[in-house]
């Protein structure tokens, strides 16, 4: 029998807030979370904007160990989540944590780590990439830390389908608690690709605007479109079974009725 899959938690860090009530005012009143690039020189770039997550510092959310030891899409995949849990008013304590999943997926996982480390070595030898480089760069740690963050102990994975990465989790983690593989699922996507050669790379496939006017560089039906602007941060949903979470007595945001 298959079963009814809900919406009982949301979390989100984005260009326009930092959690789920500043991104849902920030749509309302029309926010835009394009501006010039911090996070590098575009000195040398063609293009200088982007969305980038605003006034964000790790060590605020983290202490300086774990912090170092995570990319920032990691950094942002665990406070979104973290704020899914809180949402959802979920006690771990209280469930069979082996069927609680994870798969909070990116596209391309830590670039910056991934950057920092080859300049490394380049310049200072093999001996000298930092330990940390591989739990730090792959694509799949923002579901691996998340994972670890709330203590869920069942599947944990990511699916690496390009911008639709986080949509298809949501999709996988339907399925899997409707066929009753998994009870909940924590679900979405994390990304943080503005970095000197995330930009490099999509500017020279022609997928970038080079546009520098904030207010007309995100186009994308206009017929003067010429790109993409670069974006960053997460948003996760945990999904769960009907009956699970009307035992518990969740707040049921929505159903998720059929997805593909």
């Amino acid at each position: 029998m298959e079963r009814r899959v809900v919406v009982t938690g949301l979390g989100a860090i984005t260009p326009i807030g930092n959690n789920v009530e500043e991104l849902w005012n920030g749509i309302k009143e029309g926010k835009c979370g394009i501006d010039k690039i911090t996070l590098f020189d575009t000195s040398n770039s063609k293009v200088k904007i982007a969305a980038e997550v605003k006034n964000f510092n790790p060590e605020e959310h983290f202490d300086r160990k774990a912090a170092k030891r995570m990319d920032r899409f990691s950094h942002f995949a665990i406070i979104a989540a973290r704020e899914a849990m809180q949402d959802s008013g979920l006690d771990v304590e209280k469930i069979d944590a082996t069927r609680f999943g994870v798969n909070v997926s990116s596209g391309i996982g830590g670039l910056k780590t991934i950057e920092d480390n080859n300049e490394t070595l380049l310049n200072k030898g093999g001996d000298r990439v930092s330990p940390m480089f591989i739990p730090m760069a792959i694509g799949n740690m923002a579901s691996g830390n998340v994972s670890i963050e709330i203590g869920a102990k069942g599947e944990s994975y990511d699916i690496v389908t390009a911008c639709a990465s986080g949509t298809h989790s949501i999709g996988e983690g339907y399925r899997a608690i409707k066929h009753g593989y998994q009870n909940l699922m924590m679900c979405g996507g994390a990304e943080a690709s503005i970095t000197p050669l995330g930009i490099a790379g999509f500017t020279n496939m022609k997928a970038l605007s080079m546009s520098e006017d904030i207010k007309r560089a995100s186009i994308p039906f206009d017929k003067e479109r010429n790109g993409f602007v670069m974006g960053e941060g997460a948003g996760v949903l945990l999904l769960e079974e009907l009956e699970h979470a009307k035992r518990r007595g969740a707040k049921i945001y929505a159903e998720v009725v059929r997805i593909f």
